[in-house]
Parts: C-alpha cells; sequence; structure tokens
C-alpha cells in the first residue's frame, strides 16, 4: 500500500509539473490545440493518480490483490493515454494519437476492477 501511495503522490506531482508547464512554459511555441491536448493530458494524468491513491487505499484483506491490480491498470493508462498526449502536443507526431485510445481503454477497465474492487471490501 505505501509504494502505491507514493506512487499516486508522485504522478500527482507529475501532473502539477506537466499543467505549470502547459500554462507557463510553451507560450508562443505550441499551437493552441496542440496546448489544449497537453493540458488534457494533465488533466487527465492528475484524475488517475488520485484514483492510484484510492486504489492504495483499499488495498486490504481480500479486496488487496484487485485493488493491486487497478492501480497498475491505471499507471498503464497514464502512460498511455498522457503520455501519448504530451508526446504529441510536443511533436506533432500523429502516430502517437493512436496510442491514446489503448489508455482511455486502461482508465476504464482500471475503474471497473476498483468497482469490483469496492465489492470485496464489504461494510
Amino acid at each position: 500500500m505505501n509504494r502505491w501511495l507514493a506512487a499516486a503522490a508522485v504522478n500527482g506531482a507529475l501532473a502539477v509539473a506537466a499543467g505549470a508547464f502547459a500554462a507557463h512554459g510553451p507560450a508562443g511555441r505550441l499551437a493552441a490545440a496542440a496546448l489544449a491536448t497537453f493540458e488534457t493530458g494533465a488533466r487527465f494524468h492528475m484524475y488517475h493518480a488520485l484514483a492510484i491513491g484510492l486504489c492504495a487505499l483499499a488495498m486490504r484483506g481480500e479486496a488487496a490483490g484487485r485493488a493491486r491490480a487497478s492501480a497498475w491498470i491505471f499507471l498503464a493508462g497514464i502512460v498511455l493515454f498522457s503520455g501519448s498526449l504530451y508526446l504529441l502536443a510536443l511533436t506533432g507526431v500523429a502516430a502517437f494519437g493512436y496510442v491514446t485510445p489503448l489508455g482511455g481503454i486502461a482508465f476504464l477497465a482500471a475503474w471497473l476492477t476498483l468497482a469490483w474492487t469496492g465489492l470485496k471490501l464489504g461494510g
């Protein structure tokens, strides 16, 4: 649980850094559409950093394995979804956009796995 809580915190910090970069760094260097793409990556990065934190808090008892699986899937979603959007915005290489939906599917799978985890927590 502690490692996943740390992973959530590090991803939260990275999301804040990405958001700050989008707000202050590329002024005039990125087109408006590219900047919006980068900001979407940062926003979803933060949402799912928090979701990893939820998973960490759910890692107890019979639900621990499912919560851990959900955290891994969220992390994969961050890399695939947010990572591809960051790269697309910064490089303009359209091929990175083909990876983004895979990250979205990972996010959906992770949320459903977390819901399944909640059913195992009981109470």
